[in-house]
């Protein structure tokens, strides 16, 4: 660190190289109490030495909140989100995906998450007026190949998704170009797909969304059961390279997830016997789930058959934490155009049953 950069007195900037706090964070890791034993300095200089380091080294000048309400930072505007392509989807959204956190999206097998991964791939293309952010994705696979014929019928099939949108944006757009697909055989080559090749496609404004399918593949198969702490610490250190990336690029990361059957406290001849829907939590424990801004849970529905007869097999959506939401579910179906949310009569009292629960 550059001490002349600070604009401190001399007897403090003394102070600190004599106690060997060689660096940003030196000064600003320690407390004012232990700087004050380390330095010898009064409370009211270590208030002064800290605050001017963390002003020469802070990337972005401070933002009131006046100025956010005025709309004058654009870049830290939280109204914005990444549509989900369907008018009900987004509602129960508020809008679609937040574009800073990671956004995980929790399911069975064949619940229909990496339906919703590819829709946002399409989504993310369209211009910011119509929900999109104008640029392209990044979608990594850890377990299956990318589904391209899928890709390719839910391009076909757009006009039919939004058909609110005018005709010459929807042939004019090559989404196949704008959509990089990357394959992650293990956690060496998904961090070096994350701190190498996903930047640079992200600065370039080349793409604006990262999806990851799934992120507990890898944790599943590279450790047992007895290195729990070794796993979460690569948890964390994963999570936190997403961060990182979606809060620089103001770019929306979207972590689909597997889940993990709980059946302790129910009867298994009552789940083979569809009687009740057997309960699941997300994969991967709390050391990931406290990395999470928003949680979503897809699920197969049964048990409505004047449902499947209309729209096929039944799927839930289902909000299970975020800041900015209540909980809330609603019921969607997925059709050749993709995923649209469902606002039959049926499905609003499966929706309100729910919300009884």
């Amino acid at each position: 660190m550059d001490f002349r950069q600070l604009e401190l007195n001399p007897r403090i900037i003394s102070a600190a190289k004599k106690a060997n706090l060689r660096s940003a964070r030196d000064i600003l890791g320690l407390s004012g109490p232990d700087l004050q034993r380390l330095t010898r300095l009064s409370m009211s200089d270590v208030q002064r030495l800290q605050a001017a380091v963390a002003v020469a080294y802070r990337r972005s000048p401070p933002v009131t909140a006046l100025q956010l309400y005025r709309g004058e930072c654009p870049a830290l505007e939280p109204r914005h989100r990444l549509t989900l392509g369907c008018p009900t989807l987004d509602r129960l959204m508020r809008g679609g995906i937040p574009l800073s956190g990671i956004t995980e999206l929790a399911g069975e097998s064949g619940a229909g998450k990496t339906q919703i991964g590819l829709q946002l791939c399409l989504t993310v293309q369209y211009p910011q007026v119509h929900g999109g952010l104008g640029s392209g994705a990044v979608y990594i696979c850890t377990e299956d190949t990318f589904p391209i014929k899928r890709l390719r019928q839910l391009i076909t099939q757009q006009p039919r998704l939004r058909p609110e949108l005018p005709t010459d944006l929807l042939h004019g757009l090559c989404f196949s170009d704008n959509i990089y697909i990357e394959h992650a055989a293990d956690l060496g080559v998904l961090q070096t797909c994350l701190s190498q090749r996903v930047p640079i496609l992200l600065a370039r404004g080349l793409a604006r969304l990262v999806v990851l399918d799934s992120v507990a593949a890898l944790f599943r198969c590279e450790f047992t059961a007895e290195e729990s702490s070794e796993r979460a610490r690569h948890l964390v250190a994963l999570a936190s390279t997403l961060q990182r990336l979606s809060h620089s690029f103001n770019a929306p990361v979207l972590c689909i997830n597997q889940v993990t059957d709980v059946v302790e406290h129910c009867d298994a001849s009552q789940f083979r016997c569809g009687l009740v829907e057997s309960p699941v939590l997300p994969a991967l424990g709390m050391a990931w789930a406290n990395q999470l801004l928003v949680r979503l849970m897809m699920r197969r529905l049964g048990g409505v058959p004047s449902l499947e007869a209309a729209i096929g097999v039944p799927r839930r959506l289902e909000v299970v934490y975020a800041p900015h939401l209540p909980r809330a579910s609603c019921l969607c179906h997925i059709g050749e155009e993709g995923v649209r949310g469902d606002l039959s009569p049926d499905s609003a009292h499966i929706v309100s049953s729910h919300m009884d629960l």
